[in-house]
């Protein structure tokens, strides 16, 4: 995320082009030259980073829910669990 990439904008041919400049910035972090109106449209306006970028963290973020015993906002540390997949090597062709 240290990176950031430059590119020229076509929005002055193409208007249209304006909104995918956006997207583009939003989720990967290319930054358009001579555009007016670069700022995030698909993610929040706090959020950190470039989603679909491979530098970044897919761990270690907070994670924001109500609880409706408490009847309040928790914020705790995000974990990820794959509990459900049960691998097993075992052959179904060993006894054939």
């Amino acid at each position: 995320m240290k990176e950031l990439l430059y590119m020229t904008s076509i929005n002055h041919l193409f208007f249209s082009a304006q909104w995918l400049e956006r997207e583009v910035f939003d989720l990967f972090g290319i930054f358009f030259y001579n555009i007016k109106d670069l700022r995030r449209i698909l993610t929040d306006y706090g959020f950190k980073g470039y989603p679909l970028r491979k530098s970044f963290p897919v761990v270690g973020y907070l994670q924001v829910r109500y609880d409706e015993i408490q009847k309040k906002i928790i914020i705790e540390p995000l974990t990820l669990t794959q509990d459900f997949r049960q691998m097993e090597f075992v052959s179904l062709w060993k006894d054939f």
